[in-house]
């Protein structure tokens, strides 16, 4: 349940205790590992409302005291799966592609007001993120194959370093001028390539299409 009071208070009382809130990093999230058949209603709901709209409402609490003093960083921790998408995890993607969309909106929305967001895009990092945390849909044996696919690649993954992390994003919050979105992990680095460019090629393509759509 929302209780926006409750965490606008709590973030009042840190800045009157500890002095100025500089920054925001919403991390809260888990994994909802299920094809998009085997997602359940509630199981979709409650991943929306942790890694969606948990970020919404924190944000919403704290954004007041930021633009009140002129200054601060709001740091969305999203996922390379906020760009891209994966057999499994539809679910997830749409929590993250969710958060994706608002925050940049929100970018531009705070721009005047000294108040900074940066998307921090993650791959694979050593975290329990796959583990005891995450939530697991009843599977569905049609899907088994492509399931057994996608543990052989995870398998083989390069995984980052979660202590790596902090001293990276506190160069992101350090400069001057932070992106709007940074990927985390050399694996992302080469995917987002990959996925833009098909989506160019695609979008090149198809052309003819969209502007016949012009009317």
């Amino acid at each position: 349940m929302r209780d926006e009071a409750s965490v606008a208070e709590a973030f009042k009382s840190v800045a009157e205790s500890l002095g100025p809130v500089t920054g925001l990093v919403n991390n809260a999230g888990y994994g909802l590992f299920g094809m998009a058949e085997e997602l359940n209603e509630d199981q979709l709901r409650a991943q929306l409302e942790t890694n969606f709209f948990g970020a919404v409402w924190v944000t919403q609490a704290v954004l007041p005291i930021l633009r009140e003093q002129g200054s601060g960083h709001i740091v969305q921790i999203s996922t390379i799966g906020g760009v891209g998408a994966f057999p499994s995890l539809g679910g997830y993607h749409a929590s993250k592609w969710a958060l994706e969309g608002w925050s940049e909106s929100l970018a531009q929305e705070v721009a005047g007001s000294g108040v900074k967001v940066t998307l921090v895009e993650p791959g694979g990092f050593a975290t329990d993120w796959a583990g005891s945390s995450a939530v697991h849909a009843d599977p569905m044996p049609v899907y088994d194959a492509i399931r057994e696919a996608m543990a052989a690649q995870a398998a083989g993954a390069d995984f980052g370093d979660p202590a790596a992390a902090g001293p990276a994003l506190l160069k992101v919050v350090d400069a001057e001028k932070p992106p709007l979105r940074v990927l985390f992990g050399a694996q992302p680095v080469e995917l987002v390539k990959h996925i833009y460019e098909q989506r160019l090629q695609t979008w090149d393509e198809w052309a003819d299409v969209a502007r016949a759509a012009q009317g």
